[in-house]
């Protein structure tokens, strides 16, 4: 994936969550389970774009 596919992604999650957080009237805990889960999300994404773990689609939850 080319850098700057990357950052335009990373631009679009972040201007998605700042509208979330912005303009979505919701808890404050929500909003902080939220912006966590979508840093998480995140962090494994790019991890598995530079090959630092392998691909996320062998990770199973569940049966």
């Amino acid at each position: 994936m080319p850098l700057v596919e990357l950052v335009i992604i990373l631009v679009v999650v972040g201007v998605v969550l700042w509208l979330i957080n912005s303009f979505i009237p919701m808890q404050a805990t929500i909003k902080r389970i939220l912006n966590a889960v979508v840093i998480i999300i995140v962090i494994l994404w790019i991890l598995s774009v530079f090959g630092i773990i392998d691909n996320l689609d062998t990770i199973r939850i569940g049966n």
